[in-house]
């Protein structure tokens, strides 16, 4: 094989269509874009513009608030990890810490922590140590006889 005997497979690289190349290419003269008027013309975004009307974007009132430096949480239910202990993807006997958690594949990236939450049934007697947790995964935990530290306490409730 020689470099002038190189080609692309076939239909892996599709040629772009070339307007205003004449009448013989079917998009010759007006190019596809039809006679006058602005979007014949070159420079033209008419995205939301509704002929002058105020558009629909603009006649909502705005609403929320997005806070720029919000927390996010890797989330995890108990009912999970019970279920990852059962499995001994976990082991109960050690202290369970963060790190622990993301190597197990229960939590895929800790984010700003992780925090633990009480769905599910519990019922292993483990160390806990993450970076907060609701008041009934600690009761849960504590229930079972082990112990759930966080790096934050629980949200009062109101």
């Amino acid at each position: 094989m020689k470099l002038h005997e190189l080609r692309d497979n076939p239909g892996a690289a599709k040629k772009a269509k070339r307007v205003g190349r004449g009448p013989g290419s079917g998009k010759g003269k007006t190019a596809g874009r039809g006679i006058k008027g602005q979007k014949s013309r070159s420079g033209v975004a008419i995205n939301a513009f509704e002929g002058g009307q105020m558009p629909l974007y603009q006649r909502l009132p705005k609403r929320g608030f997005n806070k720029p430096n919000r927390k996010k949480y890797a989330v995890v239910n108990l009912g999970i990890l019970q279920k990852f202990i059962d499995a001994g993807k976990i082991d109960a006997g050690k202290p369970i810490t963060e790190e622990v958690l993301v190597e197990s594949g229960l939590v895929r990236r800790r984010l700003d922590g992780v925090r633990v939450l009480a769905k599910g049934e519990f019922s292993a007697k483990v160390d806990l140590a993450v970076t907060g947790a609701s008041r009934q995964a600690v009761a849960a935990v504590e229930a079972a006889g082990g112990t759930l530290k966080t790096a934050q306490a629980a949200p009062a409730a109101e």
